[in-house]
């Protein structure tokens, strides 16, 4: 009896292919504006720079967890980002309002951070259906088939350990 493999037919798929890279892009892009933002207006936070770099941390972590077709972080990535989406909606207008005399500095202009806090709005909101999205793909159904069979899953996602029949 020949020996089997794992196949992950729904990984072969252009589409999860481009969710999932779409989806590590907006992880690693929010946990850079998220950066940003705090570094840029550092002087100006009220203690909330280390809940912002867990943040960027916990987001860098999620990438690299999706980037490997994990699919489990996928809904926490989109409850956090509509948290995050929420929150940046608020002190977006926060930082406008600190654009006026009298009020202090922070390195980057005032507008820039309310800026960029806005522009985390719409990212965080994408982050939320294109993790969903690739939540319903099922990266995770694999497929026990020979080696014949596995070579007509083109390149595919074969598993590592070889299974013997049953």
């Amino acid at each position: 009896m020949a020996d089997t493999v794992l196949v992950h037919p729904n990984r072969d798929k252009a589409e999860s292919k481009a969710t999932k890279a779409v989806v590590v892009l907006l992880l690693i892009t929010s946990a850079a504006l998220i950066l940003v933002v705090t570094i840029g207006g550092w002087s100006q936070l009220q203690g909330a720079q280390i809940v912002s770099f867990v943040y960027a941390l916990i987001y860098l972590g999620m990438a690299f967890v999706v980037s490997r077709w994990n699919r489990g972080v996928l809904p926490v990535a989109a409850a956090l980002a509509l948290l995050f989406a929420v929150i940046a909606a608020v002190a977006g207008p926060a930082w406008f309002d600190r654009d006026k005399p009298g009020f202090d500095d922070p390195t980057l202009d005032p507008s820039i951070l309310g800026l960029l806090t806005l522009i985390l709005v719409p990212v965080q909101l994408l982050l939320v259906a294109l993790a969903m999205r690739g939540f319903q793909q099922q990266w995770n159904v694999e497929v026990e088939v020979t080696h014949d069979e596995a070579d007509r899953y083109g390149s595919g996602d074969v598993g590592s350990g070889r299974v013997q029949p049953a």
